[in-house]
């Protein structure tokens, strides 16, 4: 199936750019709903790929889901018939595997094989499985797939990896000990506003958490959850990504709506580089109309530089004046992706897990290929600055993460984008 993006670069971008909600925030909620014995009404959830997967898992469990008009769902979870998690589904992608901790709290047991994605790294989930035991659940893997039981699940002291911060982990160990009696405390939590966002969400719905926000929390389970409605925050990687667009192409973007502080490690960067920036309360606008200066960046959980921004870092890099350094501490496969940049005429040296970036006049158009979500957006983007054609293929791992990258750039500011499918991955939720 021919599923690709085409991109004639050196127009600078220029114009105001909306912010679709938060991708790795929505589908841990979409996981949480199914604990709530009611309705869940989410507003600004994202017409992506991965959303889609997730609602055919809630679906698949027995859940109800309705679209809605402006970008809402509705689940209704009083229906849910099955533990188990289809394998066709859960392998599409990492995410999925939070309906572990979903099922096993609500059920008493959960049935949902290791999961699949983006091949980025090793992405064990034993810090999950532990959590489980923590709390009382026997815990297995059968052919391929997690068995957890659990009817009587009790507070326990869960240690996650503090090298790591785990979202999953704290997400799946949190949605479990929601209906779990007794006082769970999760030492080394993720504080990413994705995995905030759901312990707000269980918050709402009445679970009893203290520390929200800190490295540890205390989450006191209740016997049912009440009916709730939430909002999807914006998309902070989507966000980043539009501006990094921009100001590689040394153009001028304003990206709204967004949590400004959610972006402060990738502002903090772009202001050491030379970037002019004004943040508003809800909106960001990046000028760069010369060539900036290089930098050092190491990704690191947050509130450090976001990994899943690091290979559009490392092209904008590739237009910075002198020696950048990157260096990835968080999966080990996430440089995959230099290969196809040198053949636009990067200047790259992979050394372990630290790409060393030396500034170019210029990049040239060519063919490439995404291997992941993030890539594919970074080579979007190294096609706008470049000199001619690039063909990006693989346009549909670029879906799973970002809703309607190519219509953005192109509509609202101003790239020469086109997106070539011959047959659509899914019918989308909402109309363009």
């Amino acid at each position: 199936m021919l599923n690709k993006i085409s991109v004639v670069g050196g127009k600078p971008l220029v114009g105001e750019a909306a912010v679709s909600g938060s991708k790795n925030a929505a589908l841990p909620l979409l996981a949480a709903s199914l604990l709530v014995e009611g309705e869940t009404l989410l507003h600004n959830v994202p017409d992506i790929e991965d959303v889609h997967t997730m609602v055919e898992i809630l679906r698949a469990t027995g859940a109800r889901v309705e679209v809605l008009p402006g970008h809402r769902l509705k689940i209704d979870a009083r229906t849910l018939t099955t533990c188990a998690a289809p394998y066709e589904l859960v392998r599409k992608m990492r995410a999925s595997f939070y309906c572990a901790g979903a099922l096993l709290g609500r059920m008493g047991k959960a049935e949902v094989p290791l999961p699949g994605g983006c091949y980025i790294g090793q992405r064990p989930v034993n810090y999950h499985l532990e959590g489980f035991r923590a709390l009382g659940a026997q815990v297995s893997v059968e052919h391929g797939v997690m068995i957890a039981k659990g009817e009587n699940l009790h507070g326990g002291r869960v240690l996650l990896d503090q090298r790591f911060c785990s979202v999953g982990a704290t997400v799946n160990v949190m949605l479990a000990a929601s209906r779990a009696q007794g006082e769970t405390v999760i030492e080394n939590v993720s504080r990413d506003p994705d995995a905030t966002e759901c312990a707000n969400f269980l918050r709402q719905a009445g679970v009893k958490i203290e520390g929200v926000g800190s490295s540890a929390l205390r989450i006191e389970g209740v016997s049912r959850l009440r009916e709730v409605e939430y909002g999807v925050i914006p998309d902070r990687i989507e966000a980043g990504t539009l501006m990094l667009a921009g100001v590689a192409t040394r153009g001028e973007v304003t990206v709204h709506p967004v949590v400004p502080t959610h972006l402060e490690p990738l502002l903090g960067s772009l202001r050491e580089s030379g970037v002019e920036l004004e943040v508003g309360k809800d909106h960001v606008r990046a000028r760069c109309a010369r060539t900036p200066r290089a930098i050092d960046v190491v990704t690191q959980p947050y509130p450090g530089f976001p990994t899943d921004l690091q290979p559009l870092m490392v092209v904008y890099m590739c237009g910075c004046q002198g020696r950048s350094v990157v260096e990835e501490t968080i999966f080990e496969g996430r440089l995959g992706y230099v290969n196809e940049l040198h053949r636009m005429g990067a200047n790259i040296r992979v050394i372990d897990q630290t790409a060393i970036v030396q500034g170019v006049c210029q990049l040239s158009g060519a063919p490439v290929e995404a291997s992941d979500t993030r890539a594919g957006a970074a080579l979007v983007v190294a096609g706008l600055v470049a000199k001619g054609r690039t063909e990006v293929t693989g346009a549909e791992l670029i879906a799973r993460g970002y809703e309607g990258l190519d219509r953005k750039l192109r509509d609202q500011l101003g790239a020469l984008v086109v997106h070539h499918e011959e047959q659509p991955l899914k019918q989308q939720l909402w109309s363009a």
